[in-house]
């Protein structure tokens, strides 16, 4: 079996091109946070929707994974309804 060393971003490694793995890989990791927020907070589907300002059935698409339904604007704006802050950290690629 012939192994391949990762890039670092599993969408690209997946073949989407640069700019839209970043993209993805954002949005991802923001998920990410509000799911863990959800999980930590004990939070049902109902009350993680009035938190982050959205309906019960985006909170069931945000815990179902559907990454293509949200926009990186959209997950900040939820994470910010939630009490939560968000940085940005750009840096220069390896490539």
């Amino acid at each position: 079996m012939k192994q391949e060393r990762s890039s670092g971003n599993v969408f690209r490694d997946l073949g989407f091109a640069p700019e839209e793995a970043a993209n993805l890989r954002v949005r991802s990791m923001l998920m990410i946070e509000l799911k863990k927020h959800i999980h930590a907070e004990k939070l049902t589907q109902k009350k993680a929707a009035q938190l982050f300002g959205v309906t019960q059935p985006r909170i069931s698409d945000l815990t179902r994974g559907k990454i293509g339904l949200f926009s990186v604007d959209t997950l900040i704006s939820m994470l910010t309804h939630a009490g939560l802050k968000v940085d940005v950290k750009v840096r220069r690629s390896a490539a």
